[in-house]
């Protein structure tokens, strides 16, 4: 075989693996696109989420004070 026969054979075999390598990823994407817009349209509105709880005066010295023991137990178990 001829050198610049083995070249073009080369070439083609490349332009074929990395044709069918864009066509894979070409229909991917066009699948992942479906499929997110189908999940949009089932999945409906998002839900909102409850607002955490307010802490007031009452019950914030008593966190702090939980808090503040819990600390100086993991420390006094560290050491």
């Amino acid at each position: 075989m001829p050198v610049t026969e083995l070249i073009f054979d080369g070439l083609t075999l490349m332009l074929l693996g990395m044709g069918s390598v864009f066509s894979f990823l070409a229909v991917l994407v066009v699948a992942m696109l479906g499929m997110s817009r189908l999940a949009q349209s089932l999945g409906g509105k998002p839900k909102v989420l409850a607002a955490a709880p307010v802490v007031n005066a009452a019950t914030d010295g008593e966190l702090i004070a939980v808090i503040s023991a819990a600390v100086k137990r993991y420390r006094s178990h560290k050491s």
